[in-house]
């Protein structure tokens, strides 16, 4: 048997005692560690710390401003903010946003146009704890299946905002516009503190104009909340400022009736009262639901839109060029007397055509038999094309264009329309610049009557008629009457606010003799209430004097030895049909332009629309009723 070793106590000792002391002063270093660290965060770095516990704690948010109202001269209200609810992701407390999107679809309709634009706007998010929209306008019932479902879908809110509101809806969209959904684009060109709550603006005509104004000042407010960034409660809050309401020359009854009247039709109207350049309607037909775009159109309604062969995203009365037709004689005339080329006692024998040379081209006039021996008076009673031909003839394109100019055509004259266009004004210098082709005598002819490359808008031509109801005194057309004001205690003020860049009106136009006023105003006046005026039908029977002048523009060519024929053609290639006027011609109330596409003959088309449209305003008769609005008959 191997003999057995016996234990080492001594040396278990000495081991022990070792390592516990070991142990020991590894505790004491780390102990000094953690007290050197806790004096570093506790008393060194103590300030910063306690700033930063601050900002976690209290955070300055943004509050939108309410934007302004727009209401029409007669104070009806055209553009309100109402509440809407909205279903929100807030990404902070989202764990899987792609799982919580798929229990919303769950429980309330979300699209997938609406989800891809949500991953869109979550890209562009401005800051943490900012919830980003998944779909709007939630009705009573979704609200309720999404509440009850809240302790499931951690970071989901229904959020109430106040979204834009057009209760005419299509009545007034080519007129004020609307606004939308902000984009990064229009991010990068406002203030972006001052905008950085906003989630609409402006995007089309008054509402996009007149942005600074409606969009009011941005406030704030300092919030506790709590580890999650729920909001505990308001600490300090400065509210924001309002924007400012608009008060707007547009008649609404007057709008609903020219919108009436134009039912079906491709068509735009402009009235204007000339002593100021208000605008009192201006529709373009047909039109669209501008409340579609205020939180984003779905896909499908947008191609209904935009594929439409009536264009109904075009408005016709800013941004439609038309041939003038004969709605612009009165200012060749007028170009032609004031010049001294002729006299308005200037006669010229219509047999149905003109020529410059013996067996040359043939310039129709629009009545095949001719009118006989008309002077100034007669060719614009009775629209006589040849008239107008040998008196191009003889002045050239020179003062026509020049005289033309100073009435609008060619340019932008609006003070509040951004999206209106210049059209086309020819000139020697146009044609050598757009068309690299010299300028002839035979496009003279055509620029005589409206037509060649003559291009205006429904706009121009009403502007034009309000010059000359003035007698040469230019007002720019505008939409806004002025900007409500309200003291406390004191009745409303409208002013109008300082805009930088706004156009200023074109000189007044000056005649070398002021009595040819006279002389076109007759004109005009024949064409409505002469024996063989063109629109002497739409003249008849009137409670004031009409000034007028009717228009019937080609849309395609006619061979030479061909008549025309409506019956023949294509209803889009049909002529259009215009017209335009003001009245009363002693103490001017409206000028106004009609445009009917494909409608025929200004006279038979245009002229009674105009004629319903002024008996309207002036008189306060609703075609529709017959009845009279008391107000409006005491104007």
């Amino acid at each position: 048997m191997a003999a057995e070793r016996l234990k080492d106590h001594s040396k278990e000792s000495r081991t022990f005692k070792f390592r516990a002391a070991l142990a020991f002063f590894i505790v004491v270093i780390m102990l000094g560690i953690l007290l050197g660290r806790i004096y570093y965060l506790q008393v060194i770095e103590h300030d910063r710390y306690v700033a930063m516990s601050e900002d976690n704690r209290v955070q300055l948010q943004p509050v939108p401003p309410t934007r302004g109202l727009i209401y029409d001269r007669n104070g009806v209200l055209l553009a309100d903010n109402r509440p809407s609810y909205s279903v929100t992701l807030l990404k902070e407390e989202v764990k899987d946003i792609e799982k919580t999107l798929v229990d919303l679809q769950a429980l309330i309709p979300i699209t997938d146009r609406e989800v891809e634009r949500f991953k869109k706007r979550l890209k562009q998010r401005r800051r943490p704890f900012q919830s980003v929209p998944v779909r709007f306008r939630l009705t009573e019932e979704e609200i309720a299946k999404i509440s009850v479902n809240y302790h499931r879908l951690p970071g989901v809110r229904v959020e109430a905002e106040l979204i834009r509101y057009y209760p005419y809806g299509e009545t007034l969209v080519h007129a004020m516009g609307y606004v939308g959904r902000i984009n990064e684009k229009e991010l990068k060109r406002v203030d972006q503190d001052n905008y950085a709550a906003t989630h609409y603006i402006g995007k089309l005509g008054i509402e996009k104009f007149y942005e600074d104004q409606l969009h009011g000042e941005v406030g704030f407010q300092k919030v506790e909340t709590n580890a999650r960034g729920r909001v505990m409660r308001i600490l300090e809050r400065t509210d924001p400022k309002p924007g400012k309401d608009l008060v707007l020359h547009l008649d609404l009854r007057l709008q609903q009736i020219t919108e009436k009247l134009l039912e079906g039709r491709r068509a735009s109207v402009v009235a204007m009262d000339p002593k100021t350049g208000g605008i009192l309607t201006l529709v373009s037909t047909p039109a669209y639901d501008p409340n579609l775009f205020v939180t984003g159109i779905s896909s499908k309604d947008y191609s209904a839109l935009r594929e439409s062969r009536d264009l109904p995203l075009f408005n016709r009365a800013i941004r439609g060029g038309y041939p003038p037709g004969s709605t612009i004689k009165q200012l060749v005339a007028l170009a032609a007397i004031d010049t001294g080329v002729v006299k308005p006692s200037y006669t010229v024998f219509d047999p149905g055509f003109y020529t410059l040379t013996r067996e040359g081209r043939k310039y129709r006039d629009w009545k095949r038999t001719g009118h006989g021996r008309v002077d100034m008076y007669d060719s614009l009673a009775q629209s006589c094309d040849v008239w107008y031909y040998d008196v191009a003839h003889k002045m050239g394109v020179d003062p026509m264009s020049d005289y033309l100019g100073k009435f609008g055509f060619g340019q932008v004259t609006s003070l509040d329309l951004p999206e209106a266009i210049g059209a086309i004004l020819p000139s020697r210098e146009w044609k050598k610049r757009a068309r690299k082709t010299p300028w002839y005598t035979g496009d003279s002819l055509n620029m005589s009557i409206g037509q060649g490359f003559f291009v205006a808008t429904p706009l121009q031509l009403a502007t034009a008629t309000a010059v000359v109801a003035n007698r040469g005194k230019w007002h720019s057309p505008r939409m806004l009457q002025g900007i409500k004001e309200a003291k406390e205690g004191e009745e409303p003020i409208l002013y109008m606010p300082d805009i930088a860049g706004v156009k200023r009106p074109l000189p007044d136009v000056k005649l070398n003799k002021e009595k040819h006023w006279d002389d076109i105003i007759r004109g005009m006046r024949e064409v409505m209430h002469g024996k063989r005026g063109t629109a002497r039908s739409s003249g008849a029977n009137s409670a004031y004097e009409i000034a007028g002048k009717t228009g019937t523009a080609q849309v395609v060519g006619i061979k030479q030895d061909e008549e025309y024929d409506a019956e023949k053609l294509a209803e889009i290639h049909r002529d259009h049909a215009l017209f335009v006027a003001f009245a009363p011609i002693d103490d001017p109330k409206i000028a106004i332009s009609v445009i009917v596409e494909n409608g025929g003959g200004g006279s038979s088309t245009a002229a009674p629309i105009a004629r319903q449209v002024m008996d309207a305003y002036l008189l306060g008769i609703d075609p529709f009723t017959e009845e009279t609005e008391p107000e409006v008959a005491a104007r």
